[in-house]
């Protein structure tokens, strides 16, 4: 049995984390750590087995203590996580993995040195959209795809730390950080330069910008557009893509979150209105598809990590994938405060 402490009970820690651990054969939600009082009572009310901490060192002085995950300000992912795999723990960090390639070249060397498990929760490699998306190009509907363009573009203040630069990295560092991570598994094709152009006019009071809009250029010539926005009226595609055979729309986000906050992720389900819709000519003739969900499960994260702690399974999201991440972000931000292409 894998026994796992949750630092930080905010919505991530309690919506996420915790819930999904918990369902995890083989994994038991042994403690939650957070400084905040009413989030200590909360965690007591949910989880009234799990020990309560207050500090990261009281987590890492328990010898029970198998796995760490740090549901915190990405600010602070690095230095935790490296804390943590020093005092002989397994680590898995929130999205985005930490603040800069450097850091994440740290982590990893940590784990190794310590012969520990890290990986990131990168759960949206299960969201039904990416894999319907992953299916259809699989399936030749859209024969080669040149062009991805995804986006989550919505209207509101980012709350707490996630409205701080300094705490959350900015605007890029959140959605995007799945954005990112899905298009380096869906295109087989090594990044060749990054754009990337965030505006800030501090709308909300905030500085970490109210758009970005990143650009990867790939060796095989494909060109992958992700976008963000807090500051925008009107909805866009969650997905939509071209190949010289076929294109693909789809709206609305995967169905998961919602389901497991009313507490049973089992109970997702996609409205009909947000099935992707195909053109293809992929058999010969002209064809207009709706296609039905491919259904993943969020689920699937923390069950892999415990197969991989108690059984020797093959990590499914591992560090060395999102260091790719990392140096993509790494280029992102240079690119954007030079205005200039970055390659790679």
């Amino acid at each position: 049995m894998v026994n796992v402490v949750v630092v930080g009970y905010g919505f991530a820690g309690r919506c996420f984390h915790t819930y999904l651990a918990n369902l995890a054969e083989g994994m038991s939600i042994y403690g939650i750590a957070t400084r905040d009082q009413s989030r200590q009572k909360q965690a007591s009310a949910d989880y009234p087995t799990a020990k309560i901490y207050e500090h990261l060192d009281q987590v890492l002085d328990d010898k029970s203590v198998d796995l760490v995950v740090l549901a915190t300000p990405h600010h602070v992912h690095a230095e935790m996580a490296i804390q943590a795999m020093k005092a002989g723990k397994h680590v898995v960090t929130d999205k985005i993995m930490c603040m800069n390639a450097g850091e994440a070249e740290a982590m990893i060397t940590a784990s190794k040195e310590n012969n520990v498990l890290l990986s990131v929760f990168h759960n949206r490699r299960w969201d039904w959209d990416y894999l319907t998306v992953k299916k259809a190009i699989a399936d030749g509907l859209l024969g080669e795809p040149y062009l991805y363009q995804v986006g989550i573009m919505g209207y509101g203040a980012p709350g707490g730390w996630r409205g701080s630069k300094e705490q959350s990295g900015g605007i890029l560092f959140d959605w995007p950080a799945h954005f990112v991570d899905q298009a380096l598994q869906l295109v087989d094709s090594p990044v060749v330069s990054v754009f990337c152009d965030i505006y800030y006019n501090r709308h909300w009071n905030v500085d970490i910008g109210n758009y970005a809009n990143l650009i990867l250029k790939y060796e095989n010539g494909a060109r992958y557009q992700i976008e963000i926005s807090n500051l925008a009226h009107g909805p866009k595609p969650r997905w939509y893509i071209e190949g010289n055979l076929g294109g693909l729309v789809k709206f609305g986000l995967d169905p998961q979150e919602p389901a497991m906050i009313a507490g049973d992720i089992d109970a997702a389900e996609q409205v009909r209105e947000n099935f992707a819709q195909v053109t293809t000519v992929a058999s010969g003739k002209k064809e207009e598809l709706t296609i039905e969900p491919s259904r993943g499960s969020w689920k699937s994260y923390y069950q892999n990590i415990a197969d991989v702690l108690n059984h020797d399974s093959e990590l499914a999201v591992r560090p060395d994938q999102i260091l790719e991440v990392m140096k993509v972000y790494d280029a992102a931000m240079k690119s954007s405060e030079s205005g200039q292409v970055i390659f790679l």
